[in-house]
């Protein structure tokens, strides 16, 4: 049976008689695990994801530093579902959803078309939020994709090596300094990796210069690292990040992000420039596009960050069959963070399953806290779980535990163990090959339009790329 239909009025009729549909649009942890928890129902699960595999988000800051490699925190999502035989993979991006006839239009390969579905489970997730920014990202790329953390890992490293060749003193400075935005867990554990990397990883590669002698600066608007974490563990983190040679600057307010850097605000309204060869964004996410789509279509509000005010059991107003999981939803609080996204898509699933045996949905979705925690550097982490607080090498062991049992795939579980093995015992990190398509692949994907696609028109030449734009941007 086909899944996909060019004619929108044949969307419908075409599916009538057929086991129910349960359509999940992204293939993260929500989607992922609402899939595999209809493993056994009667019914056709069909993910549609814009990329070929599952991503275990937490960790790319360890493919940006060198520490993994793509393939370790990115399954295919088709080989994590192939013994699941209800389940189907599908290779799109969704366009529009159609709450009323119940049908997605997809599109891929410049054509549009049409997916009918019986139950639907929207888990597009986030992306990167530059508040009103977005020129911001062509010098200060995000972390939420492969492609992304690719790129920074080419960003990081080729500053050394320009640092290396550069007469200029002002302009090998600036090449050494690496500013990270956003003092959340992401930017944390960025800024530390990037500091061990020139620490302790390249010590002694170089001949004229001494990578240890690299700026990492950390900036946030906040009055403190990782505020989520309370006091107590927020002032152990700065401590220990300010040990190993972090620069910190808190109350600072990212204005301007250009070529050679980033200009900053402070309380009272002064302004810095800082030169920066490499800039990371770690601040700020924005809900998918399709939430404003469902929100149009119903009574169901956004927040700033796009997501949708969901009911107390992850559906959207007038719509029981609509699931809104994951970093999409806005509920009581909750945070964006995996074991929310995991355990409401879990619950949609649960809930599905229920209505398909003739049984009633328990109504309400109530999540369980699994608690925080952040690598700061080697052996040194912090670990919140409700009020118990921890921080050091115990917190690292008890982080290095539970991403290994959340990385999907056993042998996944064994190389990533392998790696880290290296890089935390050696200080050698096994995933240092960085391309000029790494560095310049994004900004030449958006030179040449957003309807580009490689398989049809070939792929960018990294030679059309003023190579003097790597790790400073492209002019607008």
């Amino acid at each position: 049976m086909s899944w996909c239909y060019t004619a929108l009025d044949d969307a419908r009729t075409d599916v009538t008689g057929q086991r129910p549909r349960v359509v999940i649009i992204g293939s993260g942890f929500a989607g992922l695990f609402a899939a595999k928890k209809l493993a056994n129902a009667d019914a056709e699960v069909i993910v549609v994801g814009k990329s070929t595999h599952h991503l275990f988000q937490p960790l790319l800051y360890q493919v940006a530093t060198g520490i993994l490699s793509p393939g370790e925190i990115a399954p295919s999502t088709r080989e994590v579902l192939r013994k699941q035989k209800n389940a189907s993979v599908l290779l799109s991006e969704v366009t529009d959803i159609d709450l009323k006839s119940r049908v997605l239009t997809l599109k891929e390969l410049g054509e549009s078309r049409y997916l009918p579905y019986d139950y639907l489970i929207v888990a597009a997730g986030a992306g990167q939020s530059y508040f009103g920014h977005d020129e911001f990202a062509s010098f200060a790329p995000g972390m939420k994709s492969v492609d992304d953390a690719l790129e920074l890992r080419a960003r990081i490293f080729s500053c050394l090596e320009m640092a290396e060749i550069a007469e200029d003193n002002d302009e090998r400075n600036r090449l050494m300094t690496y500013v990270v935005v956003g003092a959340g867990p992401t930017g944390v554990e960025m800024a530390g990796q990037i500091r061990e990397l020139t620490q302790r990883t390249v010590s002694g590669e170089y001949r004229r210069i001494n990578p240890s002698d690299a700026r990492v600066i950390l900036l946030d608007a906040n009055d403190r690292v990782l505020a989520p974490f309370g006091d107590k563990l927020s002032r152990k983190a700065q401590r220990k990040l300010e040990s190993i040679g972090v620069e910190i600057k808190l109350g600072a307010k990212v204005v301007g992000v250009d070529v050679d850097g980033i200009t900053v605000q402070n309380s009272v309204g002064d302004t810095e420039q800082i030169g920066a060869g490499c800039k990371v964004w770690a601040a700020g996410v924005e809900a998918s596009h399709l939430g404003a789509k469902i929100a149009d279509q119903t009574e169901c509000e956004i927040d700033r960050a796009g997501r949708l005010l969901v009911n107390d059991d992850c559906t959207v107003p007038g719509h029981p069959e609509v699931f809104v999981v994951g970093d999409m939803m806005a509920l009581n609080g909750l945070p964006g963070v995996a074991q929310v996204a995991i355990q409401s898509g879990r619950f949609a699933a649960e809930e599905i399953r229920a209505e398909l045996a003739g049984k009633k949905r328990a109504g309400i979705f109530k999540y369980r806290d699994r608690g925080s925690m952040a690598i700061i550097s080697k052996f040194s982490a912090v670990v919140k779980i409700g009020k118990f607080e921890i921080g050091g090498f115990i917190a690292w062991v008890a982080w290095l535990f539970l991403h290994l049992l959340y990385i999907v795939g056993f042998k996944a579980q064994i190389s990533t163990l392998v790696h880290w093995a290296i890089a935390f015992v050696t200080d050698h990190r096994a995933e240092r090959v960085i391309t000029r398509q790494q560095m310049v692949g994004r900004l030449a994907l958006k030179q040449l339009g957003a309807d580009f696609h490689p398989t049809i028109t070939g792929v960018a030449d990294p030679d059309s790329i003023d190579p003097t734009s790597i790790n400073r941007g492209v002019d607008e």
